[in-house]
């Protein structure tokens, strides 16, 4: 009795173990989203632009961005759409041939039936010499009638089967009108915004020319995404700080809470697996992976780190530069969370992802961003597509990685190519 009543009570504790362990856990990513809200407040206050011009890029780009990711989900749909109408065609067509050959077969039991008439039935009953013979034909005869029944309920079956994928069919060449005209509209859009951003990089390039402005801008474009990584970088630093903090006031009180429940009288409680709170795992330590990372997209180096930044010595790639068609998806060389993904002077459509203990990996000069700030994302996934944004000419791909604050070469934590 007494160790019956000793597991009901283990078990319950258990079970309180397991719930406060899930209220751990939800109160952490409560906590992390909050982090990622203060990170994105602290960011849009430095990203004041002052120039007009400038805010005239910014605003055309990110309308581009959206405009290009929102194209680009019309044609998939488009494109579903369409297989969806051809595999319903395709039904179509099968059940067609069906009622054909049942309507064939139909046809001849009918005839058949026609042309025998009842004579041989009528036979059957004014002969009766054979019982035997008697009971088995009406039997024959009842089969054959059961099968002309089953042969019209499956007639009836496919000419019902036919009229709804003729409905579905009618739904989906509707439906895919509506997201053509849709596409239309979504590019149309595109193409005046295209036009805007090729007035405000012409006006762009008169005051870099007017005022041999070209190295001072390209100066200030470096300190500006300098200031936001030093935001960030502080930011998650004391976030990490606070999170161990928090982490050891935790082990502080539980080890206070099983002191008390070893005392004699107490009952035993059943431990339970710590979460921690410094952050989410994701895939284990960053600096690990060194020479081991893919690249985030297929192309060709442009620009090497630690080369000059167009004919002055002064600039230098902090990253590098990979030439790729317009479009190419951009993936994450490692699993992290998106910590910036917005316009930023220089950088154009940037999206910064957080590591862990110090590492951060950036993409920037794209065309879209396929995510968001605070997302999770895995080594591999699609996080942006290849662009020209921040005033570039050619579509290419700005890759740095940061190392507990600095910049370090990425062709040193990615594989060889060739």
């Amino acid at each position: 009795m007494l160790r019956a009543l000793a597991l009901v009570v283990l078990a319950g504790l258990f079970s309180q173990a397991i719930a406060d362990q899930r209220a751990e856990t939800q109160q952490q990513l409560e906590a992390a989203r909050k982090d990622v809200a203060e990170l994105k407040k602290l960011l849009e206050q430095l990203q004041q632009e002052k120039s007009g011009v400038q805010k005239e890029l910014r605003s055309t780009e990110t309308e581009m961005g959206d405009l290009e990711k929102q194209v680009k989900s019309l044609e998939n749909e488009l494109k579903k759409s369409e297989d969806e109408i051809q595999r319903l065609n395709q039904e179509k067509k099968k059940l067609q041939d069906a009622r054909l050959e049942q309507q064939r077969l139909i046809g001849i039991q009918a005839r058949a039936a026609y042309q025998s008439g009842r004579q041989e039935y009528l036979k059957l009953l004014l002969n009766q010499q054979e019982p035997e013979k008697f009971s088995r034909t009406l039997t024959y005869y009842d089969y054959l009638s059961q099968a002309r029944l089953e042969q019209l309920e499956t007639f009836n079956e496919t000419l019902r089967q036919l009229a709804n994928v003729e409905n579905d069919i009618a739904t989906q060449q509707a439906q895919l009108s509506e997201q053509r005209s849709a596409l239309d509209s979504r590019r149309e859009q595109l193409a005046a915004v295209r036009q805007e951003r090729q007035q405000a990089l012409a006006k762009l390039n008169h005051e870099y020319s007017a005022g041999g402005q070209k190295l001072k801008a390209r100066q200030q474009e470096q300190a500006e995404l300098a200031q936001v990584l030093k935001t960030i970088e502080e930011t998650l630093a004391r976030q990490a700080r606070e999170a161990e903090e928090a982490r050891q006031r935790a082990l502080a009180e539980q080890r206070r809470q099983q002191q008390e429940q070893s005392r004699p009288g107490r009952p035993a409680t059943a431990d339970g697996p710590l979460v921690s709170s410094t952050g989410t795992s994701y895939g284990g330590p960053f600096s690990q992976a060194k020479g081991k990372l893919p690249w985030p997209v297929d192309g060709r180096l442009v620009a090497r780190y630690g080369t000059p930044r167009g004919s002055d010595a002064r600039t230098k790639w902090d990253g590098v530069l990979i030439g790729a068609a317009a479009g190419s998806q951009v993936r994450a060389v490692y699993g992290g969370r998106v910590v910036f993904a917005d316009w930023l002077r220089g950088a154009g459509l940037l999206v910064i992802l957080d590591h862990g203990n110090g590492y951060l990996s950036l993409y920037g000069h794209n065309q879209s961003l396929l995510k968001d700030a605070g997302d999770i994302v895995k080594a591999g996934e699609p996080i942006a597509t290849v662009g020209t944004s921040g005033g570039q000419n050619t579509p290419a791909l700005y890759f740095a990685i940061r190392q507990q604050g600095r910049p370090s070469d990425p062709a040193l934590w990615c594989r060889a190519q060739g």
